[in-house]
C-alpha cells in the first residue's frame, strides 16, 4: 500500500511540476512580454528571445507604468501608457534580442509586448 501511495505521489508531482512550463507556452501563443534590460551602442536590449518566439522584424509596443491617483488616500493604481514602438533587429540568444527604436523614447525598465491578433 505504501508503494502505491509513493508512486501516485511521484506521478502527481511530475504533473504539477510540468504545469507552469505548459502554461507558459499557452500564454506565449497569444502574446509575448518582456522588458528593456539595457541600452548598448546599438540600441535597447530586451529580455525577449528565441524561446519566447521572437523573430527579426517583429514590432513591439513599449509601455511604461503610469500611476492613476484616486481620491481615497493610499489607493493608487497603475495603467500601461504606450510610449514607443521598437522593431526586433537581431536575436542575441534564447532570452535576449536587440531592437531598433521606431518612435518614442523607450528607457531601461520599460515593458515591451508583441500582441498577436488571431
Amino acid at each position: 500500500m505504501a508503494k502505491i501511495r509513493m508512486k501516485v505521489a511521484f506521478a502527481a508531482s511530475l504533473f504539477t511540476a510540468s504545469a507552469p512550463v505548459s502554461a507558459q507556452g499557452i500564454a506565449h501563443t497569444w502574446f509575448m512580454r518582456g522588458s528593456i534590460v539595457g541600452i548598448d551602442y546599438r540600441g535597447p536590449v530586451v529580455c525577449i528571445g528565441r524561446v519566447d518566439g521572437a523573430e527579426a522584424g517583429q514590432v513591439l509596443e513599449v509601455y511604461r507604468p503610469a500611476p492613476v491617483y484616486l481620491r481615497r488616500r493610499g489607493s493608487n493604481h497603475y495603467r500601461k501608457k504606450l510610449i514607443a514602438h521598437v522593431a526586433v533587429d537581431q536575436i542575441i540568444n534564447d532570452h535576449y534580442a536587440h531592437v531598433t527604436v521606431i518612435d518614442g523614447e523607450p528607457r531601461k525598465g520599460d515593458i515591451v509586448e508583441l500582441q498577436r491578433h488571431h
